[in-house]
């Protein structure tokens, strides 16, 4: 089979593999045959490099995650051969034509009309187990920094959940646009502006009720969102940190009171689910987020696009075949 293999920082190639053997997995194991995947801000550290050590050459089928494909073999009693699945893989080694992975990371596809739309049902899964760990929403204010797919996700379900303001911050113009697509009351240069100063205008002096960090790699956009965070509010750390320890202002966390949150993964067989009906069902549009495809073969171009970010990219799509 075909499978990608990053061999150093920004390189990758296509080789040649042997096939998984379903039957030297333990648990519940299933063999899928991928046919789309997105790729995600977490996979970047691992072809850059320059985060939690990585070391080049990675292994074969690093780095995707948000994947979708049909069963080719199973040893679960809950899905057979043939069945469309959204599946995540296991060490997000899923950039591979094959790959093998637990039940229980595997839900079945609702029918629906873009299959692709389907894949961001990963994503979302992670924002929705992030988002039972909040305060009640409704008439609050909230700041969502860094407009990438992910903060134009948590602007959508935010709007859901009653917020009264949904304020995106970002330094790129293009996803400040999208931001309003998906629901933003109110946008932020944050290149342009002084951003503390632009949420205490809008929220009569007090500060974000909310903030959502969902940009990661650095500590700047916690400090940040620390920043923007009123008296006793609530900071949710979502963005993927490239380091074990980040210096926090501590004094600043306890003088606000600030109550601090960190989520990162999915309940899969909860979240998984339950974003695939609010997509299916129109409950939120990720129609705006897909912006870049890509077949299989050209998947080091798909990454430079998606790292380099020339030609406005949001989510970037790879095709695994028809």
């Amino acid at each position: 089979m075909k499978a990608a293999h990053i061999v150093a920082p920004r390189r990758l190639e296509i080789v040649d593999t042997p096939l998984p053997d379903i039957r030297q997995a333990p648990g519940e194991p299933v063999l899928l045959r991928l046919h789309q995947g997105v790729l995600c801000a977490s996979d970047f550290p691992r072809w850059c490099g320059g985060a939690f050590n990585v070391q080049f050459p990675r292994p074969v089928g690093d780095s995707l995650h948000e994947c979708i494909g049909t069963v080719v073999e199973s040893r679960s009693p809950r899905f057979q051969p043939g069945d469309w699945v959204l599946a995540i893989p296991a060490d997000q080694r899923g950039l591979s034509e094959y790959f093998i992975t637990d039940a229980s990371m595997v839900v079945p596809l609702p029918e629906h009309t873009i299959r692709e739309h389907l894949i961001l049902g990963q994503p979302l899964g992670t924002i929705l187990w992030a988002a039972h760990k909040l305060p009640n929403i409704l008439d609050l204010d909230v700041a969502v920094v860094g407009q990438g797919p992910i903060g134009l996700m948590w602007n959508y379900l935010l709007s859901n959940m009653g917020a009264r303001k949904i304020i995106g911050l970002d330094r790129v113009p293009d996803r400040l646009e999208t931001a309003r697509r998906m629901r933003a009351t109110h946008t932020i240069h944050v290149d342009e502006v002084d951003p503390r100063a632009a949420i205490l205008e809008l929220t009569d002096g007090r500060g974000a009720d909310l903030v959502v960090e969902a940009v990661g790699h650095q500590p700047e956009t916690i400090h940040l969102a620390i920043g923007l965070c009123r008296r006793e509010g609530t900071v949710l750390m979502f963005g993927v940190p490239d380091q074990e320890f980040y210096p926090l202002p501590a004094w600043e966390i306890l003088r606000k009171n600030i109550r601090f949150i960190g989520s990162v993964h999915p309940n899969v067989q909860r979240d998984l689910p339950l974003a695939l009906d609010m997509i299916r069902q129109g409950r939120i549009d990720v129609s705006p987020l897909i912006t870049h495809r890509f077949p299989f073969e050209k998947a080091q171009e798909a990454f430079t696009l998606a790292v380099e970010r020339h030609d406005r990219p949001i989510k970037v799509l790879l095709e695994f075949g028809s």
